[in-house]
């Protein structure tokens, strides 16, 4: 389970929206589902992210996030038809859920 305390800790601060992007930058690309939501490539490329948040929530239980993902996707070999083995990258977006529990920081994401 990922834990995102920093994303607690800077709720209700002018600080939430950075501490919130790097959050989710500083999160391995196989911990968010960017692979299931690739649409013009076949894998995610190690490029920084941005993150923009959509829609915020708050309950007693958890924050709820909406943010969405502009990220790349790697072509692998087709960018060339002199050199099969470039890697060409394609812009790709996926809007995601986040759902932290207020106590244990434990946070489920969720593609949309």
């Amino acid at each position: 389970m990922i834990k995102l305390p920093d994303i607690l800790q800077a709720w209700g601060t002018p600080a939430f929206p950075q501490a919130f992007a790097a959050s989710i930058q500083q999160l391995d690309a196989s911990a968010l589902p960017l692979q299931q939501a690739l649409a013009h490539s076949s894998h995610v490329s190690d490029s920084p992210r941005t993150i923009i948040i959509l829609d915020t929530t708050e309950t007693p239980a958890q924050l709820q996030i909406r943010a969405g993902i502009f990220y790349a996707g790697i072509i692998a070999g087709s960018c060339c038809s002199d050199d099969p083995t470039p890697l060409c990258e394609e812009n790709e977006y996926c809007e995601i859920q986040l759902n932290i529990d207020r106590n244990s920081a434990e946070t489920h994401i969720s593609l949309l």
